[in-house]
């Protein structure tokens, strides 16, 4: 498949509420979105990484900028007959996992729209739906915080994620856990912490917690090792899983029980695929996140999560959850049994006049030849 054209779209997303998390607050999702086009056939990326560089080290205008200045003009006019390829060809550039899933996530998405293959096919899942957990941030009050989760429980979630951060931590879980004794919960630390917390770490291990989500540094797999052999409940990696590369070693020093899997973060749906593989071997659970993206995004996550190692209820979120007008279309709802169902038609595209309201830059990268 040869890739004729690219057009980059820099956008601003509202919140309908502000997603407060242990490195700030975000009241816009800045997400840059691709649409890539071959011969008569055209399909949509996109790829999250937030207006600042606090969740990792690129942000949305790093993205766009090594999408339009780097990375597009060596892929736009050439032919690649896989994703492997593709990424072998941009494997000369260091890092920038979420620019480059920017483009191979396109180039999935045209093969499935040439091809008239559902993604989830293409990608080695099957046609199941895909079960999804309630996920809060750092509220206004703990009342605040009791009131939604009663909601999620009312609602028959199978499991609760909240995100916890020094000073948003222990009292908040002793109120939540006194509340819901019987509720699965783990807590997302987005590396608020350190060994030097240890003290918090043993208060929390009598839980009953699924696992301690991303505690320490962004980019560590020792402490995280270390902290594993210090407490009981099982570690899961997030942000540091960013190649196929680091999980091994993270699996092998024993960083980890679980890993969650971000297309972007790990430079596309190939990789996603070597890191499912390598956890599924390991006999370590997998289970999909979301960067709050639009439905283009939110899709993409739902097809991966069909793989059979998906196993633990994903950040997956319904398109009323965040935004009060979602930018694509058709837009993702939740069933009835609070579970996702795979595209078997057209996934969901931006809708263009949401798109130009929406959109800070936009760029279209084509071949020298045209």
């Amino acid at each position: 498949m040869q890739i004729d054209e690219l057009d980059v779209y820099y956008v601003a997303m509202p919140l309908i509420y502000p997603w407060r998390t242990a490195y700030g607050a975000d009241y816009d999702i800045h997400s840059v979105l691709v649409r890539a086009r071959s011969g008569d056939h055209a399909a949509w990326s996109e790829s999250t990484s937030f207006f600042a560089p606090c969740y990792l080290t690129e942000s949305a205008g790093s993205v766009y900028y090594h999408v339009t200045e780097v990375f597009g003009p060596q892929v736009v006019g050439h032919a690649f007959d896989s994703a492997d390829a593709l990424n072998e060809k941009l494997a000369i550039y260091k890092g920038n996992s979420f620019a480059k899933a920017a483009i191979e996530i396109a180039w999935w998405s045209l093969q499935s729209e040439i091809t008239a293959t559902p993604l989830h096919r293409l990608l080695g899942g099957e046609t199941r739906e895909v079960q999804a957990g309630a996920d809060f941030g750092i509220q206004d009050s703990f009342d605040m915080l009791l009131g939604n989760i009663q909601k999620a429980v009312d609602a028959g979630f199978p499991r609760i994620k909240l995100k916890a951060a020094p000073g948003w931590d222990l009292e908040m879980l002793r109120a939540v856990k006194g509340a819901f004794p019987d509720m699965l919960f783990h807590i997302d630390c987005n590396s608020g912490y350190t060994l030097d917390d240890i003290s918090f770490f043993k208060a929390i291990d009598g839980m009953g917690l699924a696992f301690i989500e991303q505690p320490l540094g962004y980019a560590d797999i020792v402490d995280h090792a270390e902290l594993a052999k210090q407490i009981e409940t099982p570690i899961c990696l997030d942000e540091t899983i960013v190649s196929p590369d680091v999980a091994e070693q993270a699996i092998r020093i024993g960083a980890c029980r679980y890993i969650n899997i971000k297309p972007a973060r790990i430079g596309g749906l190939a990789n996603s695929i070597k890191v499912h593989n390598l956890a599924r071997d390991a006999g370590i659970p997998v289970w999909i996140g979301g960067m709050l993206e639009s439905a283009v995004g939110a899709s993409v996550c739902i097809e991966l999560a069909t793989l059979e190692n998906f196993t633990y209820p994903g950040d997956l979120f319904p398109s009323s959850r965040f935004y009060e007008s979602d930018l694509a279309t058709p837009h993702v709802e939740l069933t009835e049994r609070n579970t996702f169902e795979p595209f078997s038609g057209p996934r969901p595209a931006p809708d263009p006049d949401l798109l130009e309201e929406r959109t800070v830059r936009r760029r279209t990268i084509r071949s020298a030849a045209e």
